[in-house]
């Protein structure tokens, strides 16, 4: 059995359904200064899992602060859009 048609009756939910057949998500969000972001995964084991961002450094990448964490550049792909 070829890997489409195991995809194709495998259940899916129609997000991974459409990811699966080619669809690249993308984010549209413009995100502003000084809103929280829920974090993917936080960078350290005692810091909270949301970052306030101070100031685009970068078209891909922001200055954020971490609770318990601090200070760190984060790319787009580390926070939920």
């Amino acid at each position: 059995m070829s890997l489409q048609t195991a995809l194709d009756y495998a259940p899916a939910f129609p997000l991974e359904r459409a990811v699966a057949d080619g669809w690249n998500p993308v984010c549209h969000i413009t995100y502003n200064r000084d809103i929280w972001v829920k974090l993917i995964q936080p960078p350290s084991d005692y810091a909270f899992d949301e970052a306030k961002l101070l100031c685009q450094e970068s078209p891909e990448t922001w200055v954020a602060w971490v609770p318990g964490h601090g200070e760190v550049v984060l790319d787009r792909n580390q926070f939920y859009c």
